[in-house]
């Protein structure tokens, strides 16, 4: 799970992060990116154990995830920034921009700069920083994998608050993801103002809701 991590540090770069998001696909809530810097004798050594195990957030329990959350966000060794974007940006620019951006605000919100970036995925956000971009990169670089637990736990925990205010959407189970349940909430009672509006249905639950009261 070093395999980049060693690679960027044998050209001698010392603050290599790993940058991750949650939540492209829901139609629902925010993107949240996180970025992961591990002191290197802290990740060769799998945090002396703490990290035994670590992976892709979605390969892992919730409460594996919330284990190693607790552990991250604790850790003296590992420094952790946060970027989060809102569905009513999403709709203005796009989700992949909008990951983008997510991603560039978890990256300037480190304690301290880093000074080289390994991200999942294919394409490139705006870094202030040397960057690389590498497909299914949460499974194969421990500082990927520790930034995707820190987005996923942190979405997720997003999506259970915005339960508590719009309570007949179940967020708290489907964290904004296009469920059956969900999608009979949106043609029932119509899309929240954390809805994605461009996402096409909970524009075309809208444009149903609406046909069907100009008939009434």
């Amino acid at each position: 799970m070093l395999e980049h991590e060693i690679d960027v540090w044998a050209q001698g770069f010392t603050r290599v992060a790993g940058v991750d998001e949650a939540g492209r696909g829901p139609l629902a809530g925010p993107v949240v990116a996180a970025a992961v810097v591990f002191q290197r004798d802290y990740a060769e050594s799998d945090g002396n154990g703490d990290l035994e195990g670590l992976n892709d957030s979605k390969q892992l329990s919730k409460s594996r995830r919330e284990a190693f959350f607790e552990i991250l966000q604790n850790s003296s060794c590992a420094d952790v920034g946060l970027g989060c974007v809102d569905s009513t940006t999403i709709d203005e620019i796009n989700i992949l921009q909008a990951t983008h951006q997510a991603m560039t605000i978890a990256v300037e919100h480190l304690l301290h700069a880093a000074d080289f970036a390994i991200i999942d995925g294919r394409t490139m956000p705006p870094l202030p920083c040397p960057a690389r971009a590498v497909t299914r990169g949460d499974q194969a670089s421990l500082s990927i994998a520790a930034a995707s637990v820190i987005a996923k736990v942190t979405r997720d925990r997003m999506m259970v608050e915005f339960d508590a205010v719009y309570p007949p959407y179940g967020f708290a189970r489907h964290k904004g993801y296009g469920s059956k349940a969900h999608f009979q909430a949106l043609m029932e009672h119509g899309p929240t103002p954390i809805h994605r509006q461009s996402f096409r249905p909970v524009r075309e639950s809208a444009e149903i809701r609406s046909r069907a009261a100009a008939r009434e």
